[in-house]
Parts: C-alpha cells; sequence; structure tokens
C-alpha cells in the first residue's frame, strides 16, 4: 500500500456483537483514526449546537418531538430556526463531519450511517458484526448487570432504533447482506479470529501489505 493512501473502514453491528471491540482493533492494526461517540463531540462543535442534541438523535429516529421542550440556549449562535434545527438537520451536520474526517486521512468508522455517506469514498470496506442472540444477552447481561429478561429488551429496543435510523436514512435495510461487504458472526471464531478475518479480507480487497 502506499504510504499515503488512504482507507476508510465503517462498522456496523449489532448489540452485544463485540463490533465496537472489533472496530477498535481494526483501527490499531491499519493505523486509522476511530471514531464513534466521538463522532457526536466533533459534530457538535463544528455545528455549534448543543452535544445534548446529537447524543438524543445518536443512531434513533423519531425523538425529535421530545427535544421541543428544551430551551434555545442549547442552540449555539443563531436562533432555533436559522440553524436548521431539525432531525435532518442534526444528520447533515454529522455526516459532514463523517466526510471531512474521511477526507483527512484513514479512519473507522462504528455505525452512524457512515457506509452511507461515504458510499462515492475509494479504497472503503463496509462491515456488519452479528453474533448469536445467547451470546449477545450474556454480553449485556455482564455490561449492564441486569437479568436476561432486561438484557433482551435492551437489545430490542436498541436496534429497532438503530433499524429504523439506517433506514430512513440510506433507503437501505439495517444488517441485510446486501448493504455491506462482508457479514460475520463472532460467535463463531470469538473476537481475535473474527477480527484477525476481517483484516485479511480488508488486505486482499484493498490490496493492502501491513
Amino acid at each position: 500500500m502506499e504510504s499515503n493512501r488512504k482507507i476508510i473502514i465503517n462498522v456496523g453491528r449489532q448489540i452485544g456483537s463485540g463490533g465496537r471491540i472489533i472496530a477498535r482493533m481494526l483501527a490499531d492494526d491499519f493505523k486509522c483514526g476511530f471514531y464513534d461517540r466521538e463522532l457526536l463531540t466533533l459534530a457538535a462543535k463544528e455545528s455549534g449546537f448543543c452535544e445534548k442534541f446529537f447524543e438524543q438523535n445518536d443512531e434513533q429516529k423519531g425523538f425529535f418531538h421530545s427535544l421541543f421542550h428544551l430551551h434555545s440556549p442549547f442552540v449555539g449562535d443563531g436562533s432555533f430556526y436559522d440553524n436548521e434545527f431539525s432531525q435532518e438537520g442534526l444528520f447533515k451536520f454529522q455526516s459532514d463531519t463523517i466526510r471531512r474526517l474521511a477526507e483527512a486521512g484513514s479512519c473507522v468508522f462504528v455505525g452512524r450511517c457512515a457506509d452511507y455517506v461515504l458510499r462515492d469514498f475509494k479504497n472503503v470496506v463496509n462491515v456488519f458484526i452479528t453474533a448469536n442472540m445467547d451470546d449477545r444477552i450474556s454480553e449485556i447481561r455482564k455490561r449492564k448487570e441486569c437479568t436476561e429478561a432486561e438484557a433482551m429488551k435492551l437489545i430490542e429496543s436498541g436496534e429497532k432504533g438503530r433499524s429504523t435510523y439506517y433506514n430512513y436514512y440510506t433507503g437501505k435495510k439495517w444488517g441485510d447482506s446486501s448493504s455491506y461487504d462482508l457479514c460475520v458472526n463472532t460467535s463463531l471464531l470469538g473476537l481475535e479470529a473474527t477480527e484477525a478475518y476481517i483484516k485479511e479480507f480488508i488486505q486482499k480487497v484493498l490490496n493492502i501489505d501491513l
């Protein structure tokens, strides 16, 4: 790989699949910038909006009516409406931040429709990470210290939000194999071996030698 060649890795993930961990490992291996929730802070700074709005909008569709109970001081320099304050406006600001980062250097993005936002960029690989439901429930139970029923509810509600958000903004189907270059189940190999598999796939697709 040429030393100045940029690459982009976009990682979609089911809740409890270990997708974020694998994305971080890929960023380390390929020496890329890593962006997950960090995008919210960056988008807020660049747009002038309060980060609270981006947090409430984060991979969620249909939240917006609740924000009108908040007051305009949360908004930046302009007025409530002059800043194009809408859910679509927040998505645009976040997308602009994703594109700016991708133009600046190699990146790994976790979720947030980055695969769609960067669809016209070169040297991009889009990955979706899944896991068996029992493993995902076990992971959420450990992470949240909750019951099996509570873990299942967290997974179902969280993924309903992610899928609705992704489908709305991309016109594609979240988690469907046709939306990605590679879909892989971490329950089969474990996180480290799965990451190694994805790493090798990316190297072959983009003709990279590490």
